[in-house]
Parts: structure tokens; sequence; C-alpha cells
């Protein structure tokens, strides 16, 4: 629900609707009186001023909030077009543009209610002089807060900070699990003769309650293998999960409820889909229709960032509770991760030599990284080679070639002094 564009103004336009009553309730109590004779200046004494004032307030707002949601839907359109369609998740759950279109819908709502407690023919003691008077105050923070959305959007649809954006969720969300992975700790068992339970809903997989799971597990005696990775779309009737004991109707339902499901996929849930909107973004730069090679480049860049990161990560995802495993997770392994990125990156760059070149730069950095499993690095050698093979058939240019080729040359030449230093 919090990724919903309408969460955060729902939530406010509520608090501007709770705050007229407050308001209306400390009018009764006679604030605007007491400040009538104390600060004068600051009330409106007038029920027509009052009424004139709210009037031409709620109109401005509601066109300020118009054109920021228009803002907003341009924002959403370019980067599907330019950029990739699987950004518009990450973008519409922006609480920046939430909370502010909230302010708006808050404030219009605070102002509405205010106007209907005026009573224009009362003495001056009966106008809600001072709830007129936050009423201004709440306009004016609505003003800055558009002078804030307009900063804000006009950065959101630059490409280097929706790189960085996917980047930073990602590499937190990675740096998350991997914080949470121990070493030399009981392993899981072979769940292959386990109970085995399917699905009874379909969406992409996109959070697993751990905790009640792991307090399941405790309170029945038994372990879960989890088979579908997260940010798999699930089928109804598909495998879902292994159970070590036998179970019975509600104990399925009561673990099929802390599984949720999306239809949208979301960064900071898995980092896989770091790793996939980058190589989209590659993709698109590189089509005929753009062709921007520069912006590739850069997200050549943060992918290398992510994979060396990545190669500090298990291929296994045993979630644990004072060293015992409980849960395991099937997770996506570094060498298939490897090749879905590099096999669409291979099929619409190859014939560029400079994304080639980056590529192979790229190769020479993993390979130089610390690693959990040295099988890694025979992945990234593989992946090196169906590169220089790919580029030889698509580029003509000898002497590109044999650039790439020596480039390639000199990164075997150091995988083999590694291995003969081991």
């Amino acid at each position: 629900m919090e990724s919903k564009i309408a969460f955060y103004p729902t939530v406010l336009a509520l608090f501007g609707i709770f705050f007229a009553f407050i308001m209306m309730y400390l009018e009764n109590l006679g604030i605007s009186k007491y400040l009538l004779d104390k600060a004068p200046v600051l009330v409106v004494d007038n029920g027509n001023t009052a009424m004139t004032m709210l009037s031409a307030l709620i109109s401005g707002l509601i066109s300020v909030m118009v054109f920021s949601f228009s803002m907003v839907m341009l924002l959403l359109s370019q980067a599907s077009s330019n950029y990739s369609p699987r950004l518009l998740p990450g973008l519409i759950s922006d609480k920046k543009h939430q909370i502010i279109l909230g302010i708006y819908l808050s404030t219009i709502l605070y102002n509405i209610f205010i106007l209907f407690s005026i009573q224009p023919t009362g003495n001056k003691y009966q106008i809600p002089g001072f709830s007129v008077l936050v009423g201004i105050v709440g306009t004016v923070i609505c003003l800055y807060a558009f002078i804030f959305f307009i900063h804000n959007i006009s950065q959101s649809i630059q490409i280097s900070n929706i790189l960085k954006m996917i980047y930073t969720q990602s590499k937190n969300r990675l740096d998350e699990v991997i914080e949470k992975e121990g070493t030399h700790l009981a392993p899981f068992p072979n769940s292959e003769d386990w109970y085995e339970y399917q699905s009874e809903k379909s969406g992409y997989l996109q959070n697993i309650s751990y905790t009640n799971m792991i307090d399941f597990s405790i309170e029945n005696d038994t372990q879960l293998h989890i088979l579908p990775f997260k940010g798999n779309f699930i089928l109804n009737g598909i495998p879902m999960f292994r159970s070590k004991i036998k179970l019975e109707k509600d104990q399925v339902d009561q673990i099929l409820n802390n599984i949720s499901y999306a239809r949208e996929e979301l960064v900071e849930d898995n980092y896989i889909l770091g790793f996939k909107q980058l190589t989209e973004i590659i993709l698109k730069a590189m089509s005929p229709g753009i062709n921007d090679p520069g912006t590739a480049i850069n997200a050549i860049d943060y992918l290398t960032e992510l994979f060396a990161l990545r190669m500090q990560k298990k291929d296994i995802n045993i979630i644990r509770r004072e060293d015992i495993p409980y849960i395991k997770v099937v997770t996506v392994d570094f060498k298939d991760l490897l090749y879905q990125v590099m096999v669409a990156i291979r099929t619409y760059c190859k014939h560029d030599v400079t994304l080639n070149q980056k590529l192979l730069i790229m190769f020479h950095y993993l390979l130089q990284q610390e690693t959990y499993n040295k099988d890694y690095y025979k992945y990234i050698k593989n992946e090196a080679s169906l590169l220089l093979a790919d580029a030889k058939e698509a580029i003509s240019n000898t002497a590109d070639i044999e650039r790439l080729c020596r480039l390639a040359e000199n990164f075997t030449f150091q995988i083999n002094n590694a291995a003969e230093n081991e």
C-alpha cells in the first residue's frame, strides 16, 4: 500500500479533516475571541472577507494540485518512453511527490471545512478568524512545497539521478541480504522428499514475512523451503514451498498468508530488479531511435559496482534464528544473473566498440575483486569470451577487433597468474 501514489495523500487528507475539526473545537472555546482582544492583527473579523479569502485559496490550490499532478504524469510518460517502463513503480512510489500532493489535498480540505463553519451574518466573535489565518499559513506552505516539487521533479527526470536511485536502492538491499548471511553455520537439509504445497494466487512474489514463518516453524517443529525466487511471477497452482512435516489446510493457509504478491516490481524488495532495470536502460539507450551510448556507459558503471558486491554473496539464502536454519529461499545464482544481463547486452550492443571495451573493463575489474566463490571468476571469463566472439562477428574493422583482443588477452594473462598464485 505504501508504494501506491494515493497512500500518503489519503493519510494527509484525513489529517487535514481531523485538524479542521480540532480548530472548530478551539473556536468554540473562544480562541479567536481571545486573539482578537490580545492580537487583533492576526484575526480576520469580517465574515464576507473570510469567505472570499478561503474561496480564492481553495480555487488556487486546486489549480496548483492539478498542475502538479500533470507534471507527475509527464515524468512517468517520459521515463517510460525514454528509459524503461519498469521504472514506473519506483517513480510512483517516490514519497516526496506523494507527500507534496498530500499537503495540497489536506490544506484544500481544511479550508473547505473551515469555510462551512463561517457565519457571515454573525458578530465578529463568531467568525473563526484564527482558523482562517491557519488556512492562509497552510496555503503559503503549499506554495513553497510547489516550488520544491518543481525542483525535485526536474531532477527526477534526469537519467543520472534515475541511475543513481536504482543503484542506491539495489546496493542497500544487497548489503542487507549479505549482512544477514552467516559463515560456517549448520547447512540446510535436502528437501527433495519433503511435502510440497502449491500456490493459491498469482502475481509477482514480492515479500515474505520471515519472522512469522520462523515462529511457525518453531511452533510446529518443521523447516520450510520456498521454491520460487523473489521477483518471479507466480502462477496459480505451481509448487510454492516444501515442509519437513505434513501440514493441515489451515497451516498451509497460515504460511501462504505470510507471502505477499504484487503486480509491480520494486527494487527495495528485490535487488535483482536493479540489475534488470539497469540492463533495460542500456538496451533502450542503444536502440536506433535513441542511440545514447553515454547513458549506456554510465549504466554499465553502476552494474559493475553491483556485480562486485554480488560476488560477496552466496548463491543460496538461508534464514536462521540463533544460528539454526529454518527457511531456505531460492535465489538467482551469480552465473545465471551474469548471463541474463550479458546475453541481452551482447545481443543489442555487440556492434559498438566503445561499449565492448567498457564491458571488458568491467570484467577486468570484477576479476580483481574478492569473492565468496572462486567459481565466479570462471563465469566472468566465460562471459568475456562470449562477448569477444560476438564482437568479432558484428564488427568489421580489423583495428577495432585487434584492440578488443588485446584487452581480452591481458585479462586472460591476469587470470592465469592469479590461478598460479593460488
